[in-house]
């Protein structure tokens, strides 16, 4: 009866008294219901009802704006101009220079196929609202007849469809800080130029019932390849397509009429990608695949020829970087599937990729 009194009551009563320790910094790290609500906590739950990003009730918007081009050239590769264009305009918007009751910002991007312009509006969404969801694409191939023009704000009364509301309205009430991208803008009907021009000067629309939706936190991106795509048609190779920014002002001020181009805060041309900046794309897509590699202790390196083949055969005169994505999916992370689940890389290892001929050789080993 002593022994357990005075040897192992104490000790167990010690050990008890760890373990209760070590359960509260657990559940410091980890509370399952929490005692107090931060304003971490109400952000985000007024952020999910409202549909205002967090970031706009806990960051200052000056602090994010002033590292805006270095957090969007983490994506954008060989577009620093543009991106400076398109930081400025946004910068002043939110400074108060610019008119009040307009969206936050209205582009114009023109340019070749597979450069950027497309990245740069998810970009803009992920870095503006916090979330690269936060984009609308509307492919304007699908708005090029007048009656197909009513989608955006909805049916007349009495045609069908009228409860639905419109594509675009409907989309922006619920979603009021967003980005919206028209694709190939210069394929729309007219009357869609004049629903632009509403939105560019008041950033209101009204849609079938009346009702108006709010697009003075929304940012206006219009792409289009015209001019780039006739010169790129006639042309083969790396640097051999030479699209400069006079050519490209020339098709916009063919395609789009004063009063459009004048409302425009800006329009930003995009460069065509040499070599080198088409290498750095690929090392990027590399570098964040090894990301999710190392996470399954995998360790992959590629030789410089192999990079240097991902860059040629990733890279189209017509198409751009475009493939470059489908072509590392098809030649390198294809491979890992089944070797990182079933083979000889489960439970970690290395790997390392060659040029063998015209093809992607991967060994796995030391």
């Amino acid at each position: 009866a002593a022994e357990i009194r005075y040897g192992n009551i104490p000790k167990l009563e010690k050990g008890i008294k760890e373990q209760q320790k070590k359960l509260v910094e657990v559940q410091k790290k980890r509370q399952i219901l929490k005692e107090e609500v931060t304003p971490e906590d109400m952000a985000s739950v007024v952020s999910r009802w409202t549909g205002i990003p967090v970031y706009k009730m806990l960051e200052e918007e000056t602090v994010k704006l002033s590292r805006m081009e270095d957090e969007l050239r983490k994506r954008i590769i060989g577009q620093d101009e543009a991106l400076s264009i398109v930081a400025n305009a946004i910068r002043r918007s939110r400074a108060g220079i610019a008119e009040e009751n307009k969206p936050i910002g209205s582009f114009m991007f023109m340019g070749p196929t597979g450069v950027g312009k497309t990245e740069l509006g998810l970009a803009l969404a992920e870095f503006m609202f916090n979330d690269e969801d936060a984009i609308i694409r509307l492919d304007m191939s699908e708005y090029m007849e007048r009656h197909t023009v009513s989608k955006i704000i909805g049916s007349p009364p009495g045609y069908v469809g009228h409860e639905e509301g419109g594509q675009l309205t409907e989309i922006v009430r619920r979603r009021p800080y967003s980005v919206i991208l028209f694709d190939e803008i210069e394929k729309a009907h007219p009357e869609v130029f004049n629903i632009l021009l509403q939105i560019m000067d008041y950033a209101t629309l009204t849609d079938n019932s009346g009702r108006k939706a709010d697009f003075r936190n929304i940012i206006l991106i219009m792409t289009s390849n015209a001019g780039a795509q006739e010169l790129g048609k006639r042309l083969v190779g790396f640097g051999e397509r030479s699209v400069k920014g006079d050519a490209l002002n020339r098709a916009v001020e063919d395609l789009f009429s004063p009063e459009f181009r004048n409302r425009l805060d800006a329009t930003v041309t995009f460069n065509d990608l040499d070599k080198k900046i088409v290498l750095q794309i690929v090392q990027k897509e590399i570098d964040l695949f090894k990301i999710q590699l190392a996470l399954k202790n995998v360790t992959l390196t590629l030789s410089k020829g192999c990079l240097k083949w991902l860059a040629e055969k990733g890279y189209s005169p017509l198409f751009g970087a475009r493939e470059i994505s489908r072509l590392i999916q098809d030649k390198i992370k294809s491979f890992f599937v089944d070797e990182v689940l079933f083979g000889s890389l489960a439970h970690g290892g290395r790997a390392r990729a060659e040029i063998e001929g015209d093809e992607v050789i991967i060994k796995v080993g030391d």
